[in-house]
């Protein structure tokens, strides 16, 4: 069994603080809880000529993804099989957590939609067959964002420059199964880091931390 596990947008800046912060491998899968084989992998496939940078790496790995996506073909086998599965009231989700070739429960839901829209009765073995499930894919998460934030976009002009001492990017890595986080604070122009563990991400735990972090960095 491989231990390569797909990644997500949220974890890969998470892996790009860490790498700022001077952390190696090892240490950053030991953070993210997950193996020392999926950083590996993950540098190696998704760094740049200049570097590694998230939103370079997550288009890669979508590009590799939907190419892969496209060349696999839901054989009849497999498509008798995935009915079967549903028709004992299997979640998509179960369903495709147990065939022997990887098709995701997003297109197990279509392949449900699309056989309603024939006449089919796929759709009613759902647990909730009454409502369409939303398209999820695609769509920004909003868990975990700051009400009313300012937008990065509106920062000044100077800030985006680097070229001074004391602008500070913020972030937190979220452990496993969200359980504890990292706050951590990073210079933009010396890269000087400071990192706090706390036990949760609630919005008074991150205020603390980061008002402890920001009186330690300006000793």
């Amino acid at each position: 069994m491989r231990n390569y596990k797909q990644l997500s947008q949220a974890q890969r800046y998470q892996i790009k603080i860490l790498i700022t912060a001077g952390k190696n491998q090892k240490e950053i899968a030991e953070l993210l809880c997950i193996s020392g084989s999926t950083v590996c992998r993950e540098l190696k496939r998704n760094r740049g000529k200049k570097g590694y940078f998230p939103k370079q790496a997550q288009i890669k790995a979508d590009k590799r993804r939907a190419q892969a996506a496209k060349a696999l073909k839901m054989t009849t086998e497999v498509i008798v099989e995935i009915e079967e599965k549903i028709r004992l009231d299997w979640s998509p989700e179960q369903v495709s957590g147990k065939l022997e070739i990887t098709i995701s429960h997003e297109r197990i839901y279509q392949h449900i939609w699309t056989d309603k829209q024939c006449g089919g009765t796929l759709y009613k073995h759902l647990r909730q067959s009454n409502k369409k499930r939303k398209k999820r894919y695609g769509s920004k998460d909003k868990r975990g964002q700051i009400r009313n934030r300012i937008s990065i976009d509106e920062r000044p002009e100077i800030v985006a420059q680097k070229t001074r001492i004391g602008d500070w990017e913020i972030d937190t890595v979220i452990g496993k199964n969200h359980q504890g986080a990292l706050v951590t604070i990073v210079d933009r122009v010396s890269k000087f880091t400071l990192i706090k563990k706390v036990a949760s991400k609630h919005a008074e735990v991150i205020t603390e931390a980061t008002i402890l972090l920001l009186h330690v960095g300006a000793d």
